[in-house]
């Protein structure tokens, strides 16, 4: 059946354009489209109408048609590659997420990532801690869900302020910041997890142990990876598109891949890599190169995601996706105020950063990943699949709605316009003065 491959694949990406028009039609975010329609086509039973209209003629021949043409559609033969092209998604994803966060940037961010940041991972790390005791999870599979509840979506809440116009806006460069900072402590988290699950560490000195390598090879890859920046210019000057793209895609899995030898996850090991280059005097054209890679393999790997979701075992993880799905936007909306009270900014801002920040995506569906692989309890596949579903539709439109939502709780916090004074009272008020 290998020669059938290339057309699953083409219904594949076929399927994943349709629903990411349909998103852009409705206006919302192609994320949750991608893992529903591989969620609804991953499953080799078929939907229950379709069991029971064949159980009910009892066709024999019409059955045996209708399971050939299903086929396609749960990509029985072509999953391992959209796995892979999946597993891509996340190293360009994260990749071009370092592409636009330099080393620089980051130093000169200052006080939002230092206040509102520190707060966001702290309110947020501390609410998956409640819900994971209220969930009776063991200490795996509550670190997981920790990190996955502390982790905004980065690619998501960049598409809410390009949609809704407001990148020049003053809480912008909060916003970005804090995503800034947590994205800095879900690398290291998704190190720790990476040494407590995959590595198989059993004692708390071997995690601790491999926690720290990791961090030792991101410092020492930041220092070295911008000493190295002016060679690495020197490499890519007056080269062609060809080799250009060759040589950074080289670099790119070459640093992905050893990461993931010393046991430090090959996402991570893309992130530096993107910090890194963010300093080249040639980012433009990287950031140019590389965006449609990131934008295809990033579907593909929402998509793969998607396939991998049994759908009926959803039930049972709803209820406490949606408490915790509450629980995340107070939270950010609590660190939305503290960020906009350091920076000086008016309180109705707090919700605008909290609802931003509140979306959920990626890096949530990443260290799910970590937690399955590591053979954790199938819980939190389910658990994230519907908290992803519901933030990255919830927050986009809370984000829309922020200030008309200020002002139906708190009112307008314009100051009351003082009443226009009459002719007659500023005569009075000049024959009082004389």
């Amino acid at each position: 059946m290998s020669h059938i491959i290339i057309l699953e694949i083409g219904i594949a990406v076929l399927l994943v354009a349709s629903v990411g028009l349909l998103a852009n039609r409705l206006r919302f975010s192609v994320i949750p489209f991608f893992i529903i329609i591989g969620m609804l086509l991953g499953n080799k039973e078929y939907p229950g109408f379709i069991a029971d209209f064949l159980a009910q003629i009892n066709n024999p021949n019409l059955t045996s048609k209708v399971d050939s043409l299903w086929s396609f559609f749960t990509f029985s033969e072509s999953k391992p590659f959209i796995d892979f092209m999946g597993r891509l998604g996340v190293l360009f994803l994260l990749f071009y997420l370092g592409l636009e966060f330099s080393v620089s940037r980051l130093i000169k961010s200052g006080k939002s990532i230092v206040t509102g940041g520190t707060l966001y991972v702290i309110l947020n790390f501390v609410s998956g801690l409640l819900i994971g005791w209220l969930m009776d999870l063991p200490f795996k599979e509550l670190m997981v869900l920790c990190g996955l509840m502390t982790s905004s979506s980065t690619a998501i809440v960049a598409k809410v302020l390009t949609d809704l116009k407001r990148t020049a806006n003053a809480e912008t460069e909060v916003i970005m910041g804090m995503i800034m900072f947590d994205d800095l402590f879900i690398a290291m988290h998704i190190s720790f997890l990476s040494g407590l699950i995959l590595t198989g560490g059993s004692s708390a000195w071997s995690v601790i142990g491999t926690s720290l390598l990791a961090l030792g090879f991101i410092l020492t890859f930041l220092i070295l990876g911008r000493k190295l920046v002016p060679f690495i210019d020197k490499i890519l000057q007056d080269k062609s598109s060809e080799l250009f793209i060759l040589i950074i895609f080289s670099l790119l899995f070459v640093i992905a891949g050893f990461s993931e030898t010393i046991h430090v996850a090959e996402a991570i090991g893309a992130l530096m890599a993107g910090l890194v280059f963010a300093d080249s005097k040639y980012i433009k054209k990287i950031e140019a190169m590389v965006l449609p890679y990131k934008d295809f393999f990033g579907a593909m790997f929402f998509f793969s995601f998607g396939l991998s979701i049994d759908i009926y075992s959803l039930g049972g993880a709803v209820g406490w996706a949606a408490v915790a799905a509450v629980i995340t936007v107070i939270c950010n909306v609590a660190s939305g105020y503290f960020a906009a009270h350091f920076s000086g900014m008016k309180p109705k801002t707090s919700f605008d950063i909290g609802f931003t920040l509140s979306a959920r995506g990626e890096f949530s569906i990443i260290m799910a990943n970590i937690g399955k692989a590591g053979g954790l309890l199938p819980v939190l596949q389910s658990f994230v699949v519907v908290y992803v579903l519901i933030l990255s539709i919830v927050s986009p439109l809370l984000t829309k709605e922020s200030r008309n939502i200020w002002t139906g709780l708190f009112g307008d916090d314009k100051k009351a316009s003082k009443s226009k004074k009459t002719l007659a009272d500023l005569e009075a008020s000049v024959k009082k003065e004389d």
